[in-house]
């Protein structure tokens, strides 16, 4: 399942995330990627170990995990620290798949859904489009800024080369507590039915009691605490 989320970011909060980003300072991407990812990666990732990079990827924490379609869609046991990415004119990320396992000790996670949330606006920089390959079709998306994308991680994709400006992006992973990628989806198709129908029913009403019951009972049965 792709899926796009609109308004993760709003005009405030984008203003701030530059002003915070164009302090920072930047690395080869290429040093973050691993195995074969890393011949085909020409990026650059922020450096975000100083007290405004820590500030940035808390402020971005926020947003994100707290974003309750996100929440809906990937039912989420954990998610990796955010990284802040820029490529330019020259640069792109080759067809790849994600590592399975990002970070080490508490930090490690197993990547079941990736996600980019597009920081520069799409008229800024040419190409640059994201690329999943999904049921035998390539899907390319280039979002406005303050945009999210979620995909699934075991599915090979890229970053077309940028041909002019510069492509800014948040990317992380996230672990869901429900690993059979089937299972979320029928889980998120509940779970907006739920919010629907409790625009119209009554909260008591039998039949949301029910849905509630079985969308309980499928986590409890596929879920990981």
């Amino acid at each position: 399942m792709l899926l796009t989320l609109t308004g993760i970011l709003n005009a405030s909060d984008l203003a701030e995330i530059h002003d915070l980003i164009a302090t920072l300072g930047w690395r080869d991407g290429a040093e973050t990627a691993g195995g074969m990812a890393r011949a085909v990666k020409r990026n650059q990732q922020a450096d975000l170990t100083s007290r405004t990079g820590k500030q940035l990827r808390e402020d971005l924490k926020e947003k994100i995990e707290r974003h309750p379609v996100l929440r809906a869609a990937t039912q989420p046991r954990r998610f990796s620290k955010q990284m802040i990415s820029k490529t330019e004119a020259g640069g792109g990320y080759g067809f790849h798949v994600d590592n399975a396992f990002m970070g080490a000790g508490d930090t490690r996670i197993r990547t079941d859904m990736s996600y980019t949330l597009f920081l520069s606006e799409p008229d800024t920089y040419e190409g640059g489009e994201l690329q999943v390959e999904l049921a035998g079709m390539t899907q390319s998306v280039k979002l406005p800024a303050g945009d999210m994308v979620l995909y699934p991680s075991t599915s090979l994709h890229r970053v077309a080369p940028v041909t002019a400006g510069a492509r800014l992006v948040c990317i992380g992973w996230i672990e869901s507590s429900v690993r059979d990628e089937a299972i979320r989806e029928v889980l998120f198709d509940l779970e907006n039915l739920r919010s629907g129908m409790a625009k119209k029913m009554d909260l008591q009403s039998p039949e949301l009691l029910v849905l509630s019951k079985t969308i309980s009972n499928l986590l409890r049965q596929f879920g990981q605490s």
